[in-house]
């Protein structure tokens, strides 16, 4: 059986870096908090009788969120041979605060004191020996971005595992506090196994309710106990939880002053503080972040990705389309069977595919701009903005993450203590444009708007001034009624961006484009080119005469206000529920735009007889803030545990979406058309 060993510690310390880094995987790594909100596992790849299992990074182990739930609950029940607590060392006595927690557990405890090569290039100096013999825990310097320490950092935890040593040393706090810990510990012993005894004592004297829900005693001992606490409380003259974070930041201040020599004198401003003077100041901020959205469009959409669209399209309709049209030809393939694979299959799934080198451009992007350091300043600028409005912060980082997927977005949410900000959040996060709504965007701004790169760059500025209504007018319900929860966010330093990191993010986000073209989007465009070429009765017939027709005519009235009230865009809507690539797809067969090549005009004149600019773009704000595809519609039931509450999110998602539509073309069309 495997042994396995706990990685544990601050949000953005490095954690997530260091797990791919031991274990050859690659998980997502985001320069903000929140980023892993489950925990994750692999072998070390140099030996594999170790696992090493990820934990969402936390800043304490007392309850207040979900992913300090998962780690304090897997600690405590999951018993780990040993933990690595990752440490960041340029922010050495915040970090600790945790490490001094993680001690008390019991279990074995290794320091990767993580970042050393920031702390060396800042000319600041800490004294490894010194602090680990304070700590009484062995500790090994580390950088997950230039590998340095690693091989000691597996060689140590292994022989810590085999010799079954490294518990650390319990922070000593001051004669009135140990007096009413040692008396509770008194009291519990013998119902709490030996090695947690501390931990437990400190955690019911801290009022922990979840510790004490978790314990088997006697009313009269916790009758006892909570006697020790009101005495202390009143003799200290302060909560018993804020007694013990004084007691802890009153040791490690001292630890770290023998320990930890800076070089730059207090006061003095950083190059981060130097750049966040502009980037994050109250009146640049929001221009220059819809700026840089501008230009990332720009190059991603309408330049350099515009380049390579031509070529996928001929790789697609002359190649690959041509050539297995030719084979199954020669082969005396059916009709109907030459016209699923290649009409149906293969040109859906290519119209799909033709866009994959401007996401592979957008993400890129987003990936550097994340590790930099700059998306976190977002978050920053966004929490002004959105406590403004009744908005917790924190709903803001799940919403980053929803730039690539909505399904990693909507389980991020789990880092919001407030039940009404969490489901709030749940239900909002999917108006911000994800990766699958880009071809559509994409699709829609070459054939309408091919000079104009605000105008995609625009759904981002419309995704969150969504975000911002809605949550005035939820809030104004009964059901999300009261104060937003307090967001605190480290804002880390800036760096140059590890291009593996950037690379294997970009990669990880465009492999999942890709996968669902070859799986649920092939599926769909084969389903959807049966439907377009039957009957009822099963005959094959024209495209109007159609299954598909018939469903389309019947729902098309619907979507007739909004612009787009023919059949075939009608059923786009409907098929976009499965995955908003679909749309393309979609459009790809019934409007067979899956043979028209880049720049040619027969595409505005193919998809132009069902749109015109301004019920484009109406038909852009509704797929941005329609309800979004079933994978994401499944994480919404999970993370809500409600059917009721998930049927609410897709009716309020929807209704927004028809409102926006309905007021842009009918607006639009007045002022332009």
């Amino acid at each position: 059986m495997a042994h396995t060993i706990a990685l544990a510690g601050n949000p953005n310390s490095g954690k997530t870096s260091l797990f791919n880094e031991l274990t050859g995987s690659t998980q997502y790594v985001g320069n903000w908090p929140g980023v892993t909100v489950e925990k994750k596992e692999g072998y070390i790849r140099s030996d594999k009788r170790y696992m090493v299992v990820d934990l969402p990074g936390i800043y304490s182990l007392s309850p207040y969120t979900l992913e300090e739930v998962v780690t304090r609950d897997y600690l405590i029940d999951g018993k780990p041979d040993l933990i690595i607590n990752v440490v960041d060392a340029t922010n050495l006595e915040r970090n600790l605060y945790l490490t001094t927690q993680l001690i008390e557990t019991g279990i074995p405890v290794l320091i990767a004191l993580n970042m050393i090569d920031i702390i060396h290039k800042n000319g600041d100096h800490i004294d490894t020996k010194k602090l680990s013999g304070m700590l009484d825990c062995p500790i090994v310097e580390t950088s997950a971005v230039s590998r340095a320490g690693l091989k000691e950092l597996v060689k140590t935890a292994t022989h810590l595992i085999e010799v079954a040593e490294g518990g650390g040393k319990p922070a000593k706090f001051s004669a009135p506090v140990e007096k009413p810990v040692s008396s509770i510990m008194h009291l519990i012993e013998g119902a709490v196994p030996p090695e947690t005894l501390r931990w437990y004592a400190i955690k019911l004297y801290e009022r922990d309710e979840k510790v004490m829900q978790r314990l088997t005693i006697s009313a009269e001992i916790r009758h006892q106990i909570a006697s020790i606490v009101e005495e202390s409380e009143t003799e200290l003259d302060d909560s018993a939880e804020s007694i013990i974070t004084n007691e802890r930041y009153e040791y490690l201040t001292d630890v770290t002053t023998q320990c930890h020599q800076r070089k730059r004198k207090s006061g003095t401003l950083s190059t981060s503080d130097r750049i966040d003077r502009i980037v994050t100041n109250r009146f640049l901020a929001l221009p220059i972040f819809f700026l840089i959205m501008w230009g990332v469009y720009f190059v991603s959409i309408q330049s350099i990705g515009d380049l390579f669209i031509g070529w996928i399209e001929w790789l697609f309709t002359d190649i690959i389309g041509a050539g297995i049209g030719s084979l199954l030809a020669a082969v005396g393939t059916s009709e109907w069977l030459m016209g699923l694979v290649v009409d149906g299959i293969i040109a859906g799934v290519g119209s799909v595919l033709t866009f994959v080198p401007q996401m592979m451009i957008l993400f890129f992007f987003l990936s550097l701009m994340e590790d930099v350091g700059y998306m976190a300043r977002v978050a920053f600028i966004m929490d002004r903005i959105f406590r403004k409005f009744g908005l917790s912060g924190k709903s803001f980082i799940p919403m980053l993450i929803g730039t690539g997927c909505s399904v990693p977005a909507i389980m991020a949410s789990r880092t919001i203590e407030n039940q009404r900000d969490r489901r709030m959040t749940v239900m909002l996060t999917p108006f911000i444009p994800c990766g699958a709504k880009l071809p559509v965007f994409a699709l829609l701004v070459g054939a309408f708007f091919p000079n104009s790169a605000w105008i995609a760059s625009s759904m981002y500025l419309l995704g969150i001034l969504a975000v911002i209504v809605s949550g005035i007018v939820l809030k104004k319900t009964r059901a999300f009624a009261g104060e937003p929860a307090p967001f605190v966010m480290e804002l880390p330093a800036y760096h140059m961006p590890r291009l593996k990191g950037v690379a294997i993010h970009m990669w990880e986000r465009g492999k999942q484009f890709i996968k669902k073209a070859g799986t649920i989007i092939a599926v769909a465009s084969a389903g959807i080119w049966i439907l377009q070429s039957t009957s009822w009765s099963l005959q094959m017939v024209e495209t109007q005469e159609s299954i598909l027709a018939s469903l389309g005519r019947l729902i098309a009235p619907l979507f007739a206000p909004l612009g787009f009230g023919s059949w075939e865009v009608a059923v786009a809507t409907i098929t976009g529920l499965l995955a908003k690539e679909t749309i393309v797809a979609t459009f790809g067969i019934v409007l067979g735009l899956g043979n028209v090549a880049e720049g040619d005009p027969t595409l505005l004149a193919s998809i132009g007889s069902y749109f015109n600019s301004v019920s484009a773009y109406a038909f852009m704000i509704f797929t941005l803030f329609a309800a979004p595809c079933a994978a994401a519609i499944g994480a919404t039931r999970r993370e809500m545990q409600s059917a009721r509450w998930t049927w609410a999110a897709i009716l309020f998602q929807s209704g927004v979406a028809y409102i926006a539509a309905l007021a842009v073309y009918q607006i639009g069309s007045l002022l332009f058309l």
